[in-house]
């Protein structure tokens, strides 16, 4: 954001880790933030924290803020939120930008263009690749699809939020790469799990095997953050859990049926998620899948 631009006043809807976590990037940035939140306690427990200003409705937040985000858990969320009396296109104005920075499929953005158009409103989106913990550090990669324009009038509610700024390219463009970067991510977690539990069960201890996949070709950044929840699982709290993981594999297999592309391994990780969310149910953290090895270890193989 150049020296000179003015600061916006960013509106924030949906404050689950993810959303509160960047609300609160938002804020050390000096941005003015409305919040929304369906339970209204969470949304007002962090603008006390924040010095924040509350909403109540979706559509109020657009009205009041000159980029408004959104953070919610799937396309029936996203069509939620931005749809009715209440929600944001109700709200959206001429001068301002709309910004879905969710996991959803390309075509949840798209099916907003012409309502948010007719507003006279700019549209993005804009999902994230990073941990709660770099949303809250304003380290996140952002993933943007939209026009040259819209981008730059939401650059001051972005650049607070993101190491990197990738524009892919028209809208859609950023959902459909959030699904490829995902692919990639759930393949590594549970090749991260299998390792793990592999040398484990062959006599290395585990956070020493840990080190070495960390220090190893494998060791992206991923494998540094999640460490913890690798590590001491009984005592992380969850960062992502099964029931999203579920949710996203479920996504990737659409856009890869839509596309024509074999995906044999994302359909391979969508068994193990959907296996371990049984043993653990659906809030363990999808690195559970190395607990769920575990316990569904079977005996040894005798040698000769």
């Amino acid at each position: 954001m150049s020296s000179g631009a003015p600061i916006p006043t960013v509106g924030v809807v949906g404050i689950g880790r993810m959303g509160a976590a960047m609300a609160r990037a938002l804020a050390r940035a000096g941005r003015p933030l409305i919040l929304f939140n369906r339970s209204r306690e969470r949304a007002e427990a962090l603008a006390t924290e924040l010095g924040a200003r509350v909403a109540a409705s979706a559509a109020e937040v657009a009205a009041a803020s000159d980029v408004c985000l959104t953070m919610v858990a799937d396309d029936a969320a996203v069509a939620a939120v931005y749809g009715g009396s209440e929600g944001i296109l109700a709200g959206a104005h001429r001068g301002g930008v709309l910004v879905d920075l969710s996991t959803v499929t390309p075509d949840a953005i798209r099916s907003l263009e012409r309502r948010a158009r007719e507003t006279g409103s700019g549209l993005l989106d804009a999902p994230v690749s990073g941990s709660v913990g770099l949303a809250e550090a304003g380290q996140l990669t952002l993933m943007v699809g939209g026009t040259d324009e819209d981008l730059a009038a939401a650059r001051g509610a972005l650049e607070p939020l993101a190491r990197t700024i990738f524009h892919l390219g028209p809208l859609g463009s950023g959902a459909a790469m959030k699904l490829a970067v995902n692919t990639v991510i759930f393949g590594l977690n549970g090749a991260l799990a299998e390792g793990l539990v592999l040398a484990e069960a062959s006599g290395v201890e585990r956070e020493l095997a840990y080190d070495v996949i960390a220090a190893s070709a494998a060791g992206a950044p991923f494998v540094s953050y999640k460490r913890a929840a690798f590590l001491e699982p009984s005592t992380t709290p969850t960062a992502f859990g099964l029931e999203l993981a579920d949710k996203d594999l479920r996504l990737i297999a659409g856009l890869a049926a839509e596309t024509g592309i074999p995906m044999p391994q994302a359909s391979t990780n969508l068994d193990v998620i959907r296996a371990a969310q049984h043993d653990l149910g659906p809030e363990a953290d999808f690195s559970a899948i190395a607990v769920h090895l575990r316990q569904r270890r079977t005996s040894p193989r005798p040698t000769d």
